[in-house]
C-alpha cells in the first residue's frame, strides 16, 4: 500500500493566511452529488461571508470622525488595527464570518480580511484581495494534513471620489508579521475566489470533526462560487474519498490534475487511493512523480520521530523533530514534540524553552490552554 508520508495522511488545503495557484475552471455540475448527502439544517449562503450587521455600523459610526480627518482608507485601518480598540485575537480554530469575527474580536487570517473587507465596502471604498507566494505552511487534525497560503486585503477610495479632499493612497493590511512580507509577490484574486475559499475552509474544518454531510455541502458551494479554485476541488475529492465514494474521488482528483498536472496534494490523494485499493501498478508512477516534486514532505521527519518515540529511542525523535523545527518553526506542534524527546532525555531546560515556544505559536485557545497546563506540570516537576 502507498505509505510515503508514513501515515495514511490526506492532504486538504484551506486559507489561514492563504491563497493557492489557480486553474482553469472545471465542470462543476458533473463532479457534484447533492443526492449522496444530507442537507444541512442551515442553509449555506454565500451572501451571508461579508454581509455586516447593526454592531458593526454602530462601529463605523463611532468611528466616523476619526475616518473624516484622516480620510476613510487610513482611518479604518487605524481604527481597526493600529489603536487596538476592537482588541482583536488570533484564532485559527475556526473560520469566522464577517459578522461572526467582528461579534467575537477573533478570528484566522482569512476571517479577518473578510471582517475588514465588509466594513470597507460598507464605506463604499475599493477592496482589492492578494494572494501571495509565501512559504505555505502545514497543520495537522487527526489523518488530515492541512496546508495554508497568504492572502491581504488593500483599501482605497473609488476613482470617482478622489480629488476630494480625502488622501488617494491605497492602504494594505497584512496579517504576517513585517519581516515575512518583504519580497512577497501578489497576484490579485477576485472576490468570488475568497468566497470559494471561506467555503473551503469550512468543509475542512467539517472534514477534521467527521461532519461529511456538512463538508460536502460546503466543497459544493465553494466549487459553484469559483470553480477555477483549486483547494476547493481537491477538497471534495477528499469528502468523497472519507465517505468511500472512490470513483467520484479518483474523477475530481484527475479533473484538477488535468488542469494542473503538479498540484502535490491531488497527486498524493489520488496516489493513496489507488493504493488502497490494491491498484499498485497504477499508483507507483504518480508517487514517483510526487517524490520529485516534493522529496520530504510535510510531516515526514515528524511521522518518522513519533515512531523512534514508540521504539524508545529519544534520542533519535530528538534528531527527527528538531529537523522538522528547523524547516517548519510556525508549528506549535514540532516544537511540542521536540520538547518530550528533549525531557525524556532528560533535557529539562531546553524542554521548557520548546514548550514555552509551542504555546506562544498556539493557534487555538484550547492549543494553548494544552500547551500551558504542560508547562505547568513541567515546572512543578522541576521544583
Amino acid at each position: 500500500m502507498f505509505r510515503r508520508f508514513g501515515s495514511a495522511f490526506i492532504l486538504v488545503a484551506l486559507v489561514g493566511c492563504a491563497g493557492a495557484p489557480l486553474a482553469p475552471p472545471a465542470a462543476p455540475q458533473t463532479l457534484l452529488h447533492d443526492e449522496a448527502f444530507a442537507k444541512p439544517a442551515q442553509a449555506i449562503d454565500a451572501s451571508q461571508v461579508f454581509a455586516i450587521d447593526d454592531a458593526m455600523r454602530e462601529y463605523l459610526r463611532r468611528a466616523w470622525p476619526l475616518m473624516r480627518q484622516q480620510g476613510r482608507p487610513k482611518g479604518l485601518v487605524d481604527a481597526l488595527y493600529t489603536r487596538g480598540e476592537l482588541k482583536l485575537e488570533y484564532d485559527g480554530s475556526y473560520t469566522r464570518n464577517a459578522s461572526q469575527a467582528f461579534a467575537a474580536r477573533a478570528g484566522n487570517c482569512l476571517s479577518l480580511v473578510v471582517m475588514t473587507a465588509a466594513l470597507a465596502k460598507e464605506l463604499g471604498l475599493d477592496v482589492e484581495f492578494h494572494s501571495a507566494y509565501a512559504d505555505e505552511t502545514w497543520s495537522r487534525s487527526g489523518s488530515l494534513l492541512l496546508r495554508s497560503g497568504h492572502i491581504n486585503i488593500t483599501l482605497g477610495r473609488r476613482a470617482i471620489d478622489r480629488g476630494r479632499g480625502e488622501d488617494p493612497r491605497y492602504w494594505t493590511i497584512d496579517f504576517l508579521p513585517q519581516g515575512e512580507l518583504r519580497g512577497l509577490r501578489t497576484q490579485r484574486v477576485p472576490e468570488a475566489t475568497v468566497v470559494s475559499m471561506f467555503m473551503n475552509n469550512r468543509a475542512a474544518e467539517a472534514l477534521a470533526r467527521e461532519a461529511y454531510d456538512e463538508a460536502y455541502w460546503w466543497a459544493r458551494e465553494g466549487l459553484l462560487a469559483d470553480p477555477s479554485f483549486v483547494g476547493v476541488l481537491n477538497t471534495l475529492g477528499v469528502v468523497y474519498q472519507r465517505t468511500g465514494r472512490l470513483a467520484d474521488a479518483e474523477r475530481v482528483y484527475n479533473a484538477l490534475l488535468l488542469r494542473h498536472p503538479n498540484q502535490t496534494q491531488a497527486l498524493h490523494n489520488l496516489a493513496l487511493l489507488l493504493g488502497q485499493q490494491g491498484r499498485h501498478a497504477e499508483a507507483r508512477p504518480i508517487a514517483d512523480r510526487l517524490a520529485a516534486l516534493e522529496p520530504e514532505p510535510p510531516y515526514h521527519w515528524f511521522v518518522q520521530g513519533q515512531l523512534a518515540l514508540r521504539r524508545g529511542d529519544a534520542r533519535t525523535a530528538r534528531e527527527l523533530f528538531a529537523r522538522e523545527v528547523a524547516r517548519a518553526d510556525y508549528s506549535s506542534e514540532f516544537h511540542f514534540w521536540l520538547g518530550l524527546a528533549q525531557y525524556q532525555l532528560g533535557e529539562i531546560d531546553a524542554a521548557q524553552r520548546s514548550l514555552e515556544k509551542a504555546e506562544s505559536l498556539s493557534t487555538s485557545r484550547n492549543e494553548r490552554d494544552l500547551y500551558a497546563a504542560k508547562l505547568a506540570w513541567l515546572n512543578q516537576r522541576r521544583h
